[in-house]
């Protein structure tokens, strides 16, 4: 398998330095996070000056298990973003074959790589497994997924279509789902994502995370949110519109939409480079791929953006 650089969305200083403006100016639809955040509900001072309450950390992962459905013989776990996560589950097994698609998250592959795992694409018996369920950037759903001795199955796109998720199969051996809170309720900077699967595994992930792996204040807005459903079905339906709006617009420089995804969308376009750099001349930033010419993502811009984009094309 081909070396994965590790890539991502963001980057407004350098595409700044690159193109001109202050940071404040630019429109960075280049990560897939929500942009209708979710309104930060009140922290007292104990949730910034105290160690975070363990009663406090079981009512965050009770409100997780209920928001998830989480089967009962699963494990739930806090933590620090699922980069966190995703940086000890290789640990969690004997190095071996991981089998990851290379157009997907590349955290996973360098994760795997810097345990010495032996990342490839397609194997007939890999000892791991990871999927990104919807992928990133491609968007596309897995109906089913093959089990393996480690099953990682990334979920952090997958809160606009609950129906859709692979939740019941945090009850099988050996599998681990992840679920971020940064995409889909628009806090990318509060740190925030959850690991629930197999107990062993998760007991193993508690232990090399260490006590306190979420501060305070992610454990007071993370609880209010997972409980606040009305919310979530307001976004998913905002969010499905939206889809629908920017598609229409990408389509008026024939630019193609790739899978089911409704927090971004990746087209398939004649010169993804040309068309980044066409925007970030508007101080529009979005993200291109360095396995691909022809593919670029955009996420959902905020309300008052729209005419931006629409002008920038």
């Amino acid at each position: 398998m081909a070396r994965i650089g590790r890539d991502h969305g963001g980057g407004l200083d350098a595409a700044a330095a690159q193109y001109g403006g202050e940071r404040s100016d630019w429109l960075d639809l280049s990560t897939g996070i929500n942009p209708e955040y979710y309104r930060i509900p009140r922290c007292v001072p104990s949730d910034w000056t105290d160690l975070p309450d363990h009663n406090a950390s079981a009512d965050l992962c009770a409100a997780a298990r209920q928001f998830w459905n989480v089967p009962p013989t699963a494990d739930v776990l806090a933590v620090s973003g699922c980069s966190a996560a995703i940086a000890q589950i290789p640990s969690l097994r004997p190095a071996g074959t991981v089998e990851i698609a290379m157009r997907s998250y590349n955290e996973h592959a360098a994760a795997f790589r810097l345990h010495g795992w032996d990342p490839q694409e397609a194997s007939t018996a890999p000892q791991a497994r990871v999927i990104v369920h919807p992928n990133n950037p491609t968007g596309t759903f897995h109906a089913k997924i093959a089990p393996a001795t480690l099953t990682v199955i990334d979920e952090s796109f997958c809160d606009i279509a609950p129906a859709r998720s692979h939740i019941a199969k945090a009850a099988i051996s050996g599998h681990i789902l992840l679920k971020s809170f940064g995409k889909f309720w628009g806090l990318a900077g509060l740190r925030l994502g959850f690991a629930i699967g197999d107990p062993e595994l998760i007991g193993a992930l508690r232990q090399r995370l260490g006590p306190w792996p979420v501060s305070g204040t992610a454990i007071r807005v993370g609880t209010v949110a997972l409980r606040d459903n009305a919310w979530a079905e307001h976004t998913r339906d905002r969010l499905s519109k939206d889809a629908i709006l920017l598609d229409q617009i990408m389509g008026k420089v024939a630019a193609l939409p790739m899978g089911d995804c409704t927090l971004f969308r990746t087209y398939d376009v004649s010169n993804a480079r040309n068309l980044q750099h066409q925007l970030a001349q508007s101080h529009i930033w979005t993200r291109i791929f360095p396995y691909s010419d022809r593919w670029i993502r955009l996420g959902m811009p905020p309300k008052p953006d729209w005419h931006r984009l629409e002008a920038a094309l």
